[in-house]
């Protein structure tokens, strides 16, 4: 709950980002050391395959390592708590994701295409050259809503269940997906361990993500909970991923929209199905909507964590 509240308020500062970096880009480090040692052209599929599993291991080790010797060393420790609350909530990316989003539907509304592909490239893996307006938009929705899983409901989930090494861990993983984990020809193999591992720990927080979506629709007068669940029900399952559509499904009912679909990513098109049955022409006022449903969903996300807080301590 601590970390949650701290990282909404506070944030990764810049100044520490400069001075020492964060998490992720020091997991990122040691599995691109990995990817260049043990990721070889001339070795066979099987082989990638074999080092890919040995370098998650290692990657799950080293952070998860790191993370339970911090969490045993402090616990004694005065204000310990808040201590590792504060380690914690480098693993959470609340701020970060609606700044990020927010500054898509700035150059929106300023009518700038230019300026709305570069900003929506933060956020997306996609081509945005190949964006139009509408694109862009459904783009920067698409990613509010799958990071409000990766991001935010994902770490909080194992930081509750399994403690800062949970968190760590899961970090680990998930960027190890995000580096590695892409049916490429150099990571189809290498990075199988990574994708698969990927994809089952966000089973839970995917759905609970679509879930607080869903919930935050029926506290918002412009948004529609009834379309929001319809829509998980309908078109969440038929995903490329199985687990983005939930919460993309989620937020393009609740909105009215109709999101991903063919992308194209490195310069090729890539089929997927389409989540909600709205319209397609995203609009800079449907990015802030779903920001809006976004911060209603952290917001209840947050509650419920404060509610089992309490709730544990007031049975131990």
């Amino acid at each position: 709950m601590l970390a949650l509240l701290i990282e909404a308020a506070f944030g990764y500062p810049d100044w520490l980002l400069r001075t020492i970096g964060h998490p992720v880009t020091w997991m990122g480090r040691c599995i691109e050391l990995l990817d260049q040692v043990s990721n070889r052209e001339a070795m066979s599929s099987a082989t990638r395959r074999t080092a890919g599993c040995a370098a998650i291991v290692v990657i799950i080790g080293v952070a998860g390592g790191i993370a339970y010797a911090l969490e045993r060393l402090l616990i004694s420790w005065p204000f310990a708590t808040l201590t590792l609350a504060i380690l914690a909530s480098s693993l959470i990316a609340q701020r970060g994701l609606y700044d990020h989003v927010g500054r898509v539907a700035d150059a929106l509304e300023k009518e700038s295409l230019p300026a709305a592909r570069e900003a929506v490239s933060h956020v997306v893996g996609r081509d945005p050259g190949v964006l139009d307006e509408a694109g862009v938009a459904r783009a920067a929705i698409e990613s509010l809503a799958e990071n409000f899983s990766d991001g935010i409901v994902a770490p909080a989930f194992w930081l509750a269940t399994l403690g800062l090494p949970g968190g760590a861990v899961y970090k680990a993983i998930n960027t190890a997906d995000s580096m590695i984990g892409h049916r490429t020809p150099r990571y189809q193999a290498f990075g199988y361990a990574a994708a698969l591992l990927d994809d089952l720990i966000n089973l839970p927080a995917s759905r609970l993500s679509a879930v607080l979506i869903v919930a935050a629709a029926a506290i918002t007068r412009t948004a529609s909970a009834t379309q929001a669940w319809q829509a998980i029900l309908r078109d969440a399952s038929h995903h490329r991923s199985p687990n983005a559509g939930y919460p993309e499904a989620a937020m393009a009912g609740a909105l009215g929209v109709a999101l991903a679909g063919a992308r194209v990513y490195h310069g090729v098109e890539v089929a997927d199905a389409i989540m909600g049955n709205g319209r397609r022409a995203a609009t800079a006022a449907d990015v802030r909507a779903a920001l809006s449903l976004y911060v209603r969903a952290d917001a209840i996300l947050i509650a419920l964590t404060a509610a089992l807080a309490f709730l544990i301590n007031a049975l131990a």
